[in-house]
């Protein structure tokens, strides 16, 4: 069973597990079904905070509940509830559980000097934040601690997942640089010399790894990655090479001259890239697809989204994260300052 099977990683690991033979119940809270899924998946309504309605979802049992949205102690609880009924799990975490030597990480961000110096690449044996309900990073932390102490009685893979992208993602990064091509924006100002580099993890390369845990059983703890880091620069110009646009980047040593300005999504100070080494390891990982290769479906979901509309709209979340990502008014103010 995949819970949150509708969400944009939950689509792509029911195909993938469909295609290794297994017999899929996909749950999301409207009960709905992605076109490019075979007949036999099974679509279910589950409104995943409510105890009950998990239970009666997983019936009698299944081989593996993949879930896709846990946050917390007590989505954790409510899968360790369960463990009689279920013969392992793979479970969607996040690199932002990660604390540099330290005690800084994604939650220190916004401090003077806060933001975490890792090492590169980061090892699953880092250390992590404290777990607690406060935030994301100490939820996922929390929802970590309890599904990795039940040990063999739940065979749980944890997936820290990097900066995720592909169709259907309510918060993609691309955007920034999508929709500036659509407005013609042909220069692009990027702070750090654009040389920040905040690993991606795609959805096929995130599917792939959910295929071969699920296989795999045990309990253990992995980074879900792609293979490769390329810095905010050059997923510009990849994308710019996708939409057929040549960009002018302006290149600005240290941070964002100004508010709004030259601070993209993956804009960070020091580089947050993963070791992928364990997956390979013990799973027999090998990507599926690398980042540029993964644009042109993340392109085409973005153009069609924004479509006519004004995109605090088309992604509200995407403007309620990162506040207003087109302050083109600012940005020319800078350059002719």
């Amino acid at each position: 069973m995949v819970i949150g099977a509708t969400g944009q990683i939950g689509r792509t690991a029911v195909g993938a597990l469909v295609r290794d033979g297994w017999e899929v119940t996909a749950a999301s809270r409207g009960g709905g079904r992605d076109e490019s899924w075979p007949e036999e998946v099974r679509p279910a309504s589950l409104d995943r905070d409510d105890d009950t309605a998990l239970a009666e979802v997983i019936g009698g049992g299944c081989d593996v509940v993949v879930d896709v949205v846990a946050y917390g102690t007590g989505h954790a609880r409510q899968l360790t509830g369960l463990a009689d009924r279920v013969g392992s799990a793979v479970v969607i975490s996040s690199v932002s559980v990660y604390e540099d030597d330290k005690g800084r990480g994604f939650d220190t961000q916004s401090a003077p000097d806060g933001f975490p110096e890792y090492p590169v690449p980061i090892p699953e044996g880092l250390r992590t934040v404290r777990p607690g309900d406060d935030t994301y990073s100490t939820r996922k932390a929390a929802l970590e601690r309890e599904l990795l102490f039940l040990g063999d009685r739940l065979p749980t893979t944890l997936l820290r997942a990097g900066a995720v992208h592909g169709p259907y993602s309510r918060t993609p990064r691309e955007l920034y640089v999508v929709k500036r091509n659509l407005d013609g924006r042909r220069r692009r100002i990027l702070a750090f010399g654009g040389a920040s580099r905040f690993h991606p993890a795609g959805v096929h390369n995130i599917a792939e790894l959910i295929r071969l845990a699920a296989a795999r059983p045990g309990s253990r703890v992995l980074n879900a990655c792609d293979p490769e880091a390329p810095t905010v620069a050059e997923i510009g110009a990849a994308i710019d090479a996708v939409m057929g646009v040549e960009t002018e980047s302006v290149l600005v040593d240290g941070p964002p001259p100004a508010p709004t300005v030259g601070d993209t999504p993956w804009t960070v100070p020091a580089p947050v890239v993963c070791d992928m080494s364990a997956a390979e390891r013990e799973l027999g990982y090998r990507a599926v697809v690398r980042y540029a290769e993964s644009l042109p479906e993340t392109v085409a979901s973005i153009e069609r989204q924004l479509a006519g509309r004004d995109w605090r709209k088309a992604y509200p979340r995407m403007f309620e994260a990162y506040g207003d990502l087109f302050d083109y008014a600012a940005e020319d103010a800078w350059s002719a300052s």
